[in-house]
């Protein structure tokens, strides 16, 4: 098999007609010798706004490979092998009851790894299935009455299921695992094309559908669910766990426990803590979420030929702050809504969500400052306690709405009073507020530069209408659990994983790493 990078195609061209065409003239090869090919990889290249191009990566079986190998002189030519996962590792114990604590990506894929081997594992979610979370949360959007337990953050899914369901990642996949999860994907629901795009993505609205497929397919294997189910202790002996407490009273007997908790389970950190399983701080990143026209974004990054062509485009941006804070946009969502994200009383965040069609009128991104402990301090909680200050001064701030300011009333330091040109996009109720009174000043003041600076990269990134809304402070989890080469915290048998325990960053990266935990307590049975 061989592999071609660099084929380009002019975006307003037919796509399959033209693919077959750079393969045939890349090759200097007539359409017979071309047996078949598979896209592998498609982005664009819009450098050029007179003539954007799609760029694919192209795997494909030949006649007479080996010849035209041995006479290639392109470098975007070259052998290729594709790396399928082997979820087979037929396992010496499938006895063996692990339970997972949570059943967001990381949980989720952990289990699924489990039924292939035909393990059975035991699965608790503090909140609820998806179809109840769902009028839970819409109750609380319109309503401002939360469960603490079953919420943006919390619930089958777990926080990604109400997000844009980004599924880039930065992850070596040499193993396959990466594409195992976009297989497994697609196999319950999501469009096809998360395989090839650059920048794939689920959507919240797919994405519920495609969780909740998972999870009957997990059922029906043997593994058992329960939902509304919080982990409240655990208990060891001879530094090894024994068993856990649900809900303050059940004991459920255990020696496997994997934590995939998520990055808000704070009650839950501080458990654990009291119960001797070391933790480290690390650090994060706080901001505000930017709402931009999409119409707006698509004119800048494709320009006026091509803006009503490629759908809703996106950005990613960075700035180092004369301050010395690293400020970069997040969780970008085209097309999308800012939500009300809080999982505690009167504490208040903000998360973004696109759904499949990305069909909102307006862009948001979250634009954050990097934070560690030269901000809140060196003890173990200093970060969390620093969050939650935070959320507490937002939820103040707007009365227990999302507190909102337009961009020029932002810079202005004065609170807003109407809006402009733009609408804002929001799951949740809002009302007008001074952000400046929120951040500290020394992040505010980076923010600001940073805004600044993406305006010579985005054109009217600096629109004076645009909305500003806080706070977004769950970009990452503020501890990590540290594991040993099989996996273990320092009391064998908890198993930390995913984004809770500081080794990942998204839906992907959550969800292999929760595949290798399985893989790891598989192996070693």
């Amino acid at each position: 098999m061989l592999k071609i990078s660099q084929i380009k195609i002019d975006c307003l061209l037919d796509q399959e007609e033209n693919i077959p065409k750079k393969i045939l003239g890349k090759l200097h090869i007539k359409r017979e010798e071309l047996i078949d090919y598979q896209i592998l990889r498609r982005s664009i290249d819009a450098r050029d706004k007179n003539q954007i191009f799609y760029v694919y990566e192209v795997a494909l079986n030949i006649k007479n490979e080996e010849s035209i190998l041995k006479h290639n002189k392109d470098s975007n030519i070259t052998s290729f092998k594709i790396n399928n996962y082997n979820y087979n590792l037929e396992p010496k114990n499938k006895d063996i009851k692990p339970i997972i604590v949570g059943l967001g990506p990381a949980g989720l894929f952990a289990a699924y790894v489990f039924v292939l081997n035909g393990i059975k594992p035991l699965i608790i979610e503090r909140g609820e299935d998806v179809d109840s979370r769902i009028k839970t949360i819409e109750k609380f959007w319109k309503t401002n009455i939360l469960n603490e337990n079953s919420n943006v953050q919390f619930g089958e899914g777990g926080a990604g299921t109400f997000s844009d369901g980004k599924l880039n990642t930065l992850t070596k996949d040499k193993e396959g695992r990466g594409r195992f999860v976009l297989k497994t994907f697609v196999q319950f629901g999501a469009d096809p094309d998360i395989l090839i795009s650059n920048t794939p993505h689920i959507g919240t609205d797919v994405l519920r559908r495609v969780i909740k497929n998972m999870r009957h397919f997990l059922e029906e294997n043997g593994a058992i669910i329960r939902f509304n189910t919080c982990l409240t202790n655990i208990n060891y002996e001879d530094n090894q766990i024994t068993s856990i407490n649900v809900n303050n009273h059940e004991v459920i007997n255990t020696n496997q426990l994997i934590l995939a908790i998520g990055h808000s389970a704070r009650d839950t950190f501080r458990m654990l803590h009291e119960k001797n399983v070391f933790m480290e701080a690390k650090p994060f990143a706080v901001g505000l979420r930017i709402q931009h026209p999409q119409e707006l974004i698509n004119k800048s990054q494709y320009g006026t030929k091509y803006k009503n062509h490629l759908g809703a485009a996106n950005y990613k941006l960075t700035h180092t702050s004369s301050n010395s804070h690293g400020v970069y946009s997040f969780c970008m969502c085209p097309g999308g809504y800012v939500v009300n994200a809080s999982s505690t009383k009167n504490h208040l965040a903000i998360n973004g969500m696109s759904n499949y069609k990305r069909d909102s009128k307006n862009a948001n991104s979250a634009l954050v400052v990097t934070v560690g402990s030269s901000t809140y301090g060196n003890t173990l909680f200093a970060g969390l306690e620093f969050q939650e200050e935070l959320e507490r001064k937002a939820y103040n701030l707007g009365e227990g709405n999302i507190p909102l300011q337009l961009l020029k009333d932002y810079f202005n330091n004065q609170k807003s009073t109407a809006l402009g040109t733009v609408f804002p996009e929001i799951k949740g109720c809002y009302t007008f507020a001074n952000l400046n009174e929120l951040l500290p000043k020394e992040l505010s003041d980076a923010l600001k530069e940073g805004i600044s600076s993406f305006a010579n990269k985005i054109e009217d990134f600096d629109y004076p209408d645009a909305i500003l809304t806080g706070i977004e402070s769950r970009t990452s989890s503020p501890i990590k659990i540290p594991r040993d080469e099989l996996g273990n915290a320092n009391i064998k048998g908890i198993y930390p994983c995913g984004e809770g325990a500081g080794y990942a960053g998204g839906i992907m990266t959550s969800a292999i790493d929760g595949m290798k935990i399985a893989e790891t307590i598989i192996k070693n049975s």
